[in-house]
């Protein structure tokens, strides 16, 4: 019996301290929408900037291609 108990003790108290219970809480409105608004800027943060990343050197690579074909263009115009 006593190895019964000297088991069953911290099995029960590891049970009881990792099995979900309910809250019994209200989360009212003004929060909810609060961590609502939280998560949407998290996210809008995360895709501005991976587009940052990825658009500023693509944008750079554009405006390098346009300078040289312009200047391409400018000198078989003189020749």
């Amino acid at each position: 019996m006593t190895h019964f108990l000297r088991l069953s003790i911290p099995v029960a108290a590891f049970l009881a301290a990792f099995l979900p219970k309910p809250a019994l809480a209200y989360i009212g409105p003004g929060a909810g929408l609060g961590a609502i608004a939280v998560a949407l800027a998290l996210a809008a943060g995360i895709i501005l900037l991976i587009v940052g990343f990825l658009w500023f050197p693509i944008k750079r690579m554009i405006k390098r291609a346009r300078h040289t074909s312009s200047e391409d263009e400018q000198g078989s115009k003189s020749e």
